[in-house]
């Protein structure tokens, strides 16, 4: 069994060099700064939020983001909202992409729902993860509900089980994609609810909270919250879909 490193920092600054790293995964991680010089493979896959990318020391971080772009419109909404009017087409936008993602996804077995493509997380998992996204920082930042988490919302992976434990989260849980939805769904309205509903003065409001005790304490914003839903919205959009094809070719 492959050895497994979390939430350790003796990597930080160290050099790697003549090691057999095939199948290497790094999840999660810290890279700023990463370099890998004279290696050779096949397969090499990188995926996440960077600033700059140089590859064969040709910049490629500007050709990634406007294919990326292009190929999944909803990025540039979510990530260019400014005005009321902004937030109201990019939501809108996210969930006619999820009403016709949903649909495709209903029409597979439900065990398929739950399959992981590569390691990545399942359908049903991407739902909870939607789930607990929005309840963090919508129901709790934004609308400071009295009990906004759902107990089978999905952290990202670094948030540890006992703060999610204290959070309510039941993370062992193995619901249905229906049983998963009811929330989201209903969720997903609230957020509807609030974007038909935005002026200026709204966006500019600072929380009272933020999203969950994990996270730093500095100032939340209105107009930062909810851009992070419409963010997690559409990148995690363009997983389930591309994960899905895969699923759809396998069934």
């Amino acid at each position: 069994m492959a050895a497994t490193y979390t939430g350790s920092d003796q990597f930080r600054g160290a050099r790697i060099h003549l090691c057999d790293l095939a199948g290497l995964e790094v999840r999660d991680c810290e890279a700023s700064g990463l370099k890998i010089v004279d290696c050779y493979g096949s397969d090499v896959y990188l995926g996440g939020d960077f600033e700059r990318v140089v590859v064969n020391d040709v910049d490629v971080t500007a050709y990634v983001r406007a294919e990326l772009d292009r190929q999944h419109p909803t990025r540039v909404l979510a990530r260019d909202a400014a005005s009321p009017e902004d937030f109201r087409a990019a939501w809108e936008a996210v969930e006619a992409l999820w009403e016709a993602t949903l649909d495709r996804a209903q029409r597979l077995p439900e065990a398929t729902l739950h399959e992981q493509v590569d390691g990545e997380w399942s359908l049903v998992e991407t739902q909870r993860h939607l789930l607990f996204a929005s309840d963090a920082w919508l129901g709790n930042a934004v609308l400071e509900e009295e009990a906004p988490y759902h107990p089978l919302g999905f952290p990202a992976g670094g948030m540890p089980s006992e703060e999610s434990a204290k959070l309510g989260l039941t993370l062992e849980a193995t619901p249905t994609l229906e049983e998963v939805l009811a929330p989201r769904l209903a969720r997903m309205a609230t957020m509807r609810r609030v974007v038909g509903g935005l002026t200026e003065t709204e966006l500019d409001r600072v929380c009272g909270r933020k999203p969950a005790e994990p996270y730093p304490d500095q100032e939340y914003v209105v107009r930062r919250c909810l851009k992070v839903v419409l963010k997690e919205e559409a990148e995690h959009h363009r997983y389930a879909v591309r994960d899905l094809a895969v699923l759809e070719a396998g069934a």
